[in-house]
């Protein structure tokens, strides 16, 4: 038997590797030593036998709440992904499983890889109306890909999207491929009716260091890009730093960040209540999005989220608060679970690719009767 990590947005350690099938591992912690809990890895030589795959830091990660009630994914071919057995005493994470194939790939979530990320923006890309924009590199020296969608003019909202702060949140990928798919769609009246009033400023992944080399949370140096808004510098944090200015340039009348909750088995819309500058405003906004987001799809709710935040207090080092207090827009965090919606259970694949897809679909619809209240 072997395992392995050495591809794009792997992340495991062997400790033992016994022929009996009782495997030790350990999560790599993302650079900077501050979080770990993303793992994804290849093993191979176990067809038809029980193998018991024992992560014995989980209980050291940075949310061990998100191994409760959770079912770690495996795939053989890396397009269809399934739930299998996995339990967490608080200390360790064990997943029993027996492979029907040469070769199986276990993940926290479906992974999504920097190949797939610029294999989708070249297929947006062969769509007239989208162009892309490089505002610059990451530490790795990886483009920071933006896509900008309808012809900018004075009178057409500005909406930004962005993703995949946290890299382990690889269900903001998936979510994106449904978003744009939906939004270049040239049959589609709703979002024909939205390009003709607005332009949309999509960046599909704002970490593709973390994304490749396996993080969960961090960038190449260790910056958790979403506490780093309200004093970004390009030593640091470039992709916040380079995204913001642009924001600058452009203008925001409305803004979503699309992450993923380790822990709560909800879809669930974050605000911006604690600002300082708080108007009635952004509340009814706020309130009406979650409103007809929840009766678009069943699979998102509202009564179940974060604390709400007292006036003043929020942090404003975060993406959703920093845009809500400097643009006074509708600004949002929108986060899917790791693993499956309790509202609305699917047990074999939980929370999946396909079901981030159909919800990002149902945002365009939630946006569309809002578009006009912006400004």
């Amino acid at each position: 038997m072997h395992i392995s990590s050495a591809f794009d947005g792997g992340n495991i350690e062997v400790v033992d590797l016994p022929e009996s099938g009782d495997i030790r591992l350990r999560i790599r912690a993302d650079a900077g030593g501050e979080f770990l809990q993303w793992f994804y890895f290849r093993l191979s030589g176990a067809r038809q036998r029980d193998c018991r795959l024992l992560i014995e830091n989980a209980g050291e990660a940075s949310f061990p709440q998100g191994f409760r009630h959770y079912r770690a994914v495996a795939s053989y071919d890396r397009q269809h992904w399934f739930r299998v057995e996995t339990d967490f005493d608080d200390q360790v994470l064990g997943i029993a499983h027996r492979p029907i194939s040469d070769a199986v790939y276990y993940a926290y979530f479906a992974p999504y890889s920097m190949e797939r990320h610029h294999d989708f923006i070249a297929r947006c890309l062969s769509d007239e109306r989208c162009h892309l924009e490089v505002p610059g590199q990451t530490l790795d020296g990886q483009d920071l890909d933006l896509l900008v969608i309808g012809e900018p003019d004075e009178t057409k909202r500005r909406c930004w999207v962005i993703g995949r702060q946290h890299p382990g949140e690889t269900m903001a990928a998936w979510w994106m491929e449904g978003f744009l798919e939906r939004l270049l769609d040239p049959l589609d009246p709703v979002t024909a009716d939205l390009l003709a009033r607005a332009v949309f400023y999509v960046v599909p992944n704002m970490n593709p260091d973390g994304s490749r080399r396996g993080h969960l949370r961090t960038n190449a140096i260790g910056a958790n890009l979403n506490r780093e808004w309200q004093a970004p510098s390009m030593a640091r944090s470039p992709e916040v730093a380079l995204i913001r200015e642009r924001m600058y340039r452009s203008g925001v009348d409305f803004s979503l960040d699309v992450h993923g909750d380790e822990a709560l088995p909800y879809n669930f819309i974050a605000g911006f209540e604690g600002i300082p500058s708080l108007t009635e405003s952004q509340l009814a906004l706020l309130t009406e999005f979650r409103t007809r987001l929840a009766a678009l799809n069943p699979d998102f709710q509202t009564i179940h989220g974060y604390p709400r935040i007292e006036p003043g207090k929020a942090n404003l080092s975060t993406c959703t608060n920093f845009l809500a207090e400097n643009f006074g827009c509708l600004s949002m965090t929108l986060e899917q679970p790791f693993k499956d919606a309790a509202n609305r259970p699917l047990p074999e694949l939980g929370w999946s690719p396909a079901r981030c897809r159909l919800l990002a679909r149902a945002c365009l619809d939630a946006l569309h009767p809002l578009l006009g209240k912006l400004r």
